[in-house]
C-alpha cells in the first residue's frame, strides 16, 4: 500500500497526518484554519488521495507556524508513500481556471525538492491566510517530499487563484503519482533511483 502516516509535535504545534495515494479523494481536514481546511479537502478531492489532517497549533500567534508544519507534514507523509518511486508517472502538469484566475502546476517527483511560484496574491491574502503563506506551504511540501513544482497564477480574486492553484497541484500530483503499466516495476529514471 502507498500510504503514509506521520505525527510530529513541536512547541508551536501537533500534527497527525495520515494520507493514502490510491484513496478515493475523501478528506477529515482540522487544522482550526477553516479556508485551509477548504483547500486541503480540495487537495484530497482532486488529487483522489485520502488525505486525514488533525493539527493544532498557535493560531493565536498567526497561522504561520501550522500552515508551514502542515507543509512539512504533508510532504514527508508523500516521501513514505511514494517510497523508492517504481513504476510511478512521475512528471505531469494540470492547468485549472476558476472564474478570472488560472493556475497551471507541472510536476516532477523525481526525489528534488524545489518551487517555483509565480502569483500576484494580495499581502492579506485569501481566507486570512497572508498571501506569501501559500507560497512558503507549497515550499514547505515541495522539499519534504522531493517535488519540483512550478506553479504559476493569473487572477485577481485571492480566493479563486488560491483555490485554483491546489486543485492544478492536485491534479498534476494525482497523475505524477499514478502507477503507469509501461514503466513496469522500474524507477522512471535513468540512473535507477530518484
Amino acid at each position: 500500500m502507498r500510504t503514509g502516516e506521520i505525527h510530529r509535535k513541536t512547541k508551536e504545534t501537533d500534527i497527525t497526518l495520515s494520507l493514502d495515494l490510491d484513496g478515493t479523494g475523501t478528506g477529515t481536514i482540522e487544522t482550526g484554519i477553516p479556508f485551509f481546511d477548504h483547500m486541503l479537502t480540495s487537495f484530497a478531492r482532486h488529487g483522489r488521495l485520502d488525505l486525514t489532517v488533525q493539527a493544532t497549533g498557535d493560531l493565536a500567534v498567526d497561522a504561520h507556524h501550522t500552515i508551514e508544519d502542515i507543509g512539512i507534514v504533508l510532504g514527508t507523509a508523500i516521501a513514505e508513500a511514494v517510497g523508492e518511486g517504481r513504476g510511478i508517472t512521475r512528471f505531469a502538469d494540470a492547468a485549472v481556471p476558476m472564474d478570472e484566475a488560472l493556475a497551471r502546476a507541472a510536476l516532477d517527483i523525481g526525489g528534488r525538492g524545489y518551487l517555483v511560484f509565480e502569483a500576484p496574491f494580495s499581502p492579506a491574502g485569501p481566507g486570512g491566510i497572508p498571501g506569501d503563506l501559500i507560497e512558503h506551504f507549497f515550499s514547505s511540501l515541495c522539499t519534504r517530499a522531493g517535488i519540483t513544482a512550478h506553479i504559476t497564477v493569473t487572477g485577481r480574486n485571492d480566493h479563486h487563484m488560491c483555490e485554483a492553484a491546489f486543485k492544478a497541484f492536485a491534479r498534476a500530483f494525482r497523475v505524477a503519482v499514478a502507477i503507469d503499466p509501461a514503466v513496469g516495476g522500474d524507477v522512471p529514471s535513468t540512473k535507477g533511483t530518484l
